[in-house]
């Protein structure tokens, strides 16, 4: 899933020559570290720094008799580097090494992704502002229910991926960790400083403690944030294909010149985007479960959890990147259609106004269930026979009545229902 809404930076970091690259960093990190406790002599580190290198088709090649990725990684490096090589990997075990590049990988990963919340949530922004005091319909169960604005409506999806973006935050440092702890975690063959000092090489925080693996609930709860944040995602991508129908049409996904929307029929314009996102928002969603099944190794570790992970990494956060970015495309390209909004608003002769005469008669000294009763006659009755709400009202005669004229005017008047947006705008946008 690498195209255009995808970042290079992104399908780079997850190059096979890219992920030994990684395993190299942290390789040469440990030595670093021997060095500086002076285990390591500067000639050798001098060698080492020179030299490390590899060749992937090397690496695989040498797999073939292994059957062990790293032992293949490190005899290919080895190869390269010469004596001093002795040095490389000294203490450790392959999870030292693979799970600390982990959280390399997934941490820059993770800094990718959050530029790309960060760039949707200044869409959702521009989108809200631009739209504030827009009324459209507000619908619950698919049905006319108040107004609201179009800009509350992208306002609030803005406060939602605000929290997807700190959830996922939070998530990425619970990553940004490393372990060179030997083969239990005991560090009995490695001192804790050369852990210490391996990770601030890398940028990383030490694990507090570890097996021979980083556990797995730090893995689980970033894939898990990325799927609510994809559910996020699927929420907004599913009010925006409403939207778009045909009965409804009070906005749609930008439509370049020679795009086709069928292949039968040239009149369609369909929410493809919407759609796709919809779909890829699944995936994310399925993969958050293979993380959490990740989470229970046998005793200091087995295996189970790399195949998963050598596909859920990689797919996970590829898509996120592309998704987040093909949304912020979507929405910055929406056409909002107002007057489509005035039709709808007025689609359902004036019904919304129900509450506010419920509430005009309470203020009267009635009680709520004979109110509810009197104005639901005028409701029904508006929708059976099409007239306007407000004209049954009025001419009902217990309702008349009991509301003067003046206070009717208040009632109907559709600018009540944003009387509170500046205080919403202020809530979400600066608190």
């Amino acid at each position: 899933m690498i195209d255009r809404y995808t970042r290079p930076e992104m399908g780079q970091l997850w190059t096979l020559e890219n992920k030994f690259r990684v395993w190299l960093e942290v390789e040469i990190a440990v030595c670093e570290a021997w060095h500086r406790l002076g285990e390591i002599d500067d000639e050798s580190m001098q060698q080492i720094r020179e030299k490390a290198d590899f060749d992937v088709d090397r690496i695989l090649e040498i797999e073939e008799t292994t059957r062990h990725d790293v032992i293949a990684f490190l005899t290919a490096v080895e190869e390269k580097v010469g004596p001093a090589a002795r040095f490389i990997h000294l203490g450790c075990t392959s999870s030292d090494i693979v799970d600390t590049a982990n959280g390399v990988l997934l941490s820059r990963a993770g800094d990718i992704i959050l530029k790309d919340f960060e760039k949707m949530l200044e869409t959702l922004k521009t989108i809200a502002h631009e739209n504030k005091g827009r009324l459209c319909m507000g619908r619950t169960h698919g049905i006319h229910a108040e107004p609201t604005s179009f800009g509350l409506k992208m306002a609030g999806f803005y406060a939602e991926f605000k929290r997807h973006y700190e959830r996922f935050k939070a998530a990425v440092e619970g990553v940004r960790v490393g372990k060179i702890s030997g083969a239990v975690g005991t560090m009995a063959m490695i001192p804790a400083e050369v852990e210490s000092i391996t990770c601030e090489l890398l940028g990383l925080a030490v694990d507090p403690i570890s097996t021979q693996v980083i556990n797995r609930d730090r893995y689980a709860a970033y894939f898990t944030a990325l799927a609510v944040a994809a559910g996020g995602i699927e929420r907004l991508c599913v009010e925006l294909r409403h939207l778009q129908r045909t009965e409804v049409l009070e906005a749609e996904e930008g439509f370049r010149k020679g795009q086709k929307g069928s292949s039968a029929m040239p009149h369609k314009k369909n929410p493809i985007s919407a759609e796709n996102l919809t779909g890829l928002s699944r995936l994310v969603r399925t993969n958050s479960v293979s993380a959490m099944e990740n989470q229970a190794l046998w005793h200091e570790r087995d295996i189970s959890h790399s195949s998963v992970e050598r596909v859920i990494m990689p797919d996970t956060t590829i898509l996120m990147n592309y998704m987040l970015n093909r949304l912020s495309n979507l929405v910055s390209n929406l056409r909002v259609i107002p007057e489509n909004m005035d039709r709808n608003l007025v689609g359902s002769m004036g019904l919304f106004f129900s509450q506010r005469v419920l509430l005009g008669l309470v203020e009267t000294g009635m009680g709520r269930q004979d109110a509810y009763v009197m104005v639901q006659k005028c409701a029904m009755e508006s929708w059976d026979t099409k007239q306007l709400f407000e004209d049954l009202v009025r001419k009902d005669p217990e309702i008349s009545t009991r509301i003067a004229p003046e206070k009717m005017d208040e009632i109907f008047d559709a600018t009540y229902y944003l009387r509170h947006e500046d205080l919403i705008f202020d809530r979400v946008f600066n608190s």
